[in-house]
């Protein structure tokens, strides 16, 4: 765990929140409760002193609008350095929704077609017994995680869980495997030639000029240092973090994220057409699966599914070793939320800021 002499620096640091010059002092709950922004301030400093979180960056949509952005806290224990807007996390499965994002632009361009068969373009490699099943799997089923796939094959060949568009299985894998063949149909590599078009496709016209799914220059002088549940620090980068990984390699920070969940809350950037089909529920879960426990009720292209009493909310969580995030907005109310911590504790902190903000996890 942190010492307690580092407990009383971080404590000491998280009195003070980078606040954005210019932005309005009320900030709306999802539910239209008023608060000022310095409870909200004062609120998210007692949560990360009592939760022993590092550092924080969070930003909040009313009417969608960014009306709050915040940074608190140290991206480094020992060195004291400040989190400041400039400060990037890594985004874990956040990065899958703006993966999403990112192939329905290519749908559009023709690149591919969202119901073709991803082995036409690239057969798969290490599917285990050679099971033909895995043919029938479509950018559609990526991005609803109906491959049939696990989450992670972990170098091992792939065994199919289910016939592909039966079921639901949360598949990091399939994500890869979309990634891959994305690189190969545009004849770039799936390092900083993938990313490059990123960059030009999803990043410039958003506004998000801090977001990127490759190392460079700008992550390793700006990125955050992570720490793990027990207090010791991350000292080395994601795996694969020199290749796109539209699963878990995103690097951003909170009001980038944010203009992305802007644009997901005003259809921006897509045709309507196309929009509509990624809000759209893909698959529904049954009512006795483990999901279903927690409210959410299906999948559409990039992200969970729960009704409130507000409207739908669209929802994903993050989680890699030393980083968690989590994003959530409603189309109805046009609220939105997202936040990055460098530690393990994202889903504590949001347990207590939801209800906060009347949306509890």
């Amino acid at each position: 765990m942190v010492t307690f002499l580092r407990a009383i620096i971080l404590l000491a640091i998280m009195t003070v929140g980078t606040r954005v010059p210019g932005q309005t002092r009320l900030i709306k709950t999802v539910t239209g409760r008023e608060l000022e922004s310095g409870q909200l301030d004062q609120f998210i400093r007692q949560s990360m002193d009592s939760l022993q979180i590092p550092g924080l960056s969070i930003a909040i949509i009313n009417d969608a609008q960014m009306v709050y952005h915040r940074t608190f806290g140290v991206k480094n224990i020992d060195t004291k350095m400040e989190i400041d807007s400039n400060t990037i996390f890594e985004a874990a499965s956040l990065s899958k929704p703006l993966f999403s994002y990112f192939v329905m632009k290519q749908i559009e361009k023709g690149v591919i077609g969202l119901d073709d068969p991803l082995y036409k373009y690239m057969p798969h490699p290490a599917i285990k017994d050679n099971d033909s099943r895995y043919e029938l799997i479509t950018p559609r089923m990526v991005l609803s995680h109906t491959t049939g796939f696990p989450n992670w094959s972990v170098d091992k060949p792939i065994e199919m869980k289910f016939t592909p568009g039966t079921g639901f299985s949360y598949s990091g894998e399939a994500h890869q495997y979309l990634t891959a063949l994305l690189a190969v149909i545009q004849h770039t590599n799936w390092q900083h030639g993938l990313d490059s078009i990123f960059q030009k496709d999803v990043s410039a016209p958003l506004g998000m000029k801090r977001s990127f799914y490759v190392r460079n220059a700008y992550t390793t002088s700006h990125k955050a240092t992570g720490y793990f549940k027990n207090g010791k620090a991350k000292d080395f980068w994601l795996d694969g973090s020199i290749s796109f990984g539209g699963a878990h390699t995103l690097h951003t920070e909170a009001a980038d994220y944010a203009r992305f969940l802007i644009a997901m809350i005003n259809g921006k950037g897509l045709r309507k057409e196309t929009f509509d089909e990624m809000m759209k529920e893909q698959i529904h879960f049954p009512e006795d699966s483990d999901l279903s426990s927690t409210g959410q009720t299906g999948w559409c292209l990039g992200f969970a599914m729960k009704p409130m009493p507000y409207g739908v909310r669209y929802l994903h969580t993050g989680s890699n070793s030393g980083f968690q995030s989590y994003c959530c907005f409603n189309r109805e109310t046009k609220y939105g939320l997202v936040l990055f911590t460098n530690c393990e504790k994202a889903f504590e902190l949001y347990a207590l800021l939801g209800k906060y903000l009347d949306d509890e996890f």
